[in-house]
């Protein structure tokens, strides 16, 4: 049914979620959100909200949503740093066509150390990949 709520709510945060059990079967017939835990994405702790018991259901619901939202963040991730690679693209094109020597003057001391740096870690993390016989290298050659 398109009205249908979900059993649970998860109220994103910084490091996580809050998480509610919604409940609609109330005397008033309204939507209450009762607050069971709250999940840390970063360590994967579920710390059940003051005496709250969380039954097996909860927990499977929470670890369920936690390795969802851990896959979407390892995606945004992946995604921003696509971005990165889109803007570095721009950043050449700007500085080759349209940069003035003050501008240029502004910014490349800074964008030279931050691709030195990133070169670095890239090159470093490649070589250890390579020594390592890990089979995505197969993936990163092509």
């Amino acid at each position: 049914m398109p009205g249908d709520l979900p059993d649970y709510y998860f109220r994103i945060r910084e490091n996580g979620a809050v998480v509610f059990r919604v409940d609609t079967e109330n005397r008033l017939r309204r939507i209450e959100l009762i607050e069971i835990a709250t999940v840390n994405v970063k360590n994967g702790n579920i710390k059940p909200h003051g005496d709250a018991d969380l039954t097996p259901a909860d927990r499977a619901e929470i670890q369920k949503w936690l390795a969802t939202r851990t896959e979407l963040l390892a995606e945004r991730d992946v995604d921003d740093i696509l971005r990165a690679v889109d803007h570095l693209n721009l950043t050449t094109q700007w500085a080759q066509t349209k940069a003035t020597e003050a501008q240029l003057e502004r910014v490349t001391d800074d964008l030279l150390l931050a691709m030195h740096d990133l070169r670095t870690v890239l090159v470093r993390r490649k070589a250890e990949r390579l020594t390592k016989g890990d089979p995505k290298t197969d993936d990163d050659q092509a």
